[in-house]
């Protein structure tokens, strides 16, 4: 009889693993918090970075997003299509200066109340502790924790 475990110890924890996983929740909360109002997590953070980024042009939008300059194209042609974003150059041979209309900026405060919303319930007091760690370590990397 021998007094060792014939278990085997556990697999080091990967970041990369923890992260996608992760990730792949955060992404269909999100997915589903969105739809309501008519976004998804790809075209808010488009929304985001016109927002955020006055003067990015598409091939900007297209690297921030991790999307080609083509999908950023028919992206934002589909975000001005529905009212949220306007093109104040839109002319050939020069350079759009893209940003939100009124109702862009609407559905993004809107958008941003619904991710508050998910934020909380994935990275709040009520939260896993590891989930709530993790929130902590991007707050810190990222300038801090908020205020309150």
């Amino acid at each position: 009889m021998t007094t060792e475990s014939a278990r085997p110890s556990p697999p080091a924890t990967s970041p990369s693993i923890v992260l996608l996983t992760l990730a792949h929740r955060i992404e269909s909360e999100l997915g589903a918090t969105l739809a309501p109002l008519g976004l998804t997590v790809s075209r808010l953070g488009l929304l985001g970075h016109i927002a955020g980024v006055p003067g990015a042009s598409f091939s900007d939008l297209a690297r921030m997003s991790g999307i080609t300059v083509q999908s950023v194209h028919t992206a934002v042609k589909a975000l001005a299509g529905s009212g949220l974003v306007r093109d104040g150059k839109a002319r050939a041979g020069s350079a759009s200066t893209l940003e939100l209309t009124p109702e862009g900026a609407r559905l993004m405060g809107e958008a941003m109340k619904a991710v508050e919303g998910v934020d909380e319930r994935l990275f709040g007091p009520d939260a896993d502790p590891i989930q709530r760690r993790i929130a902590d370590a991007v707050r810190a990397a990222f300038g801090g924790l908020p205020p309150g």
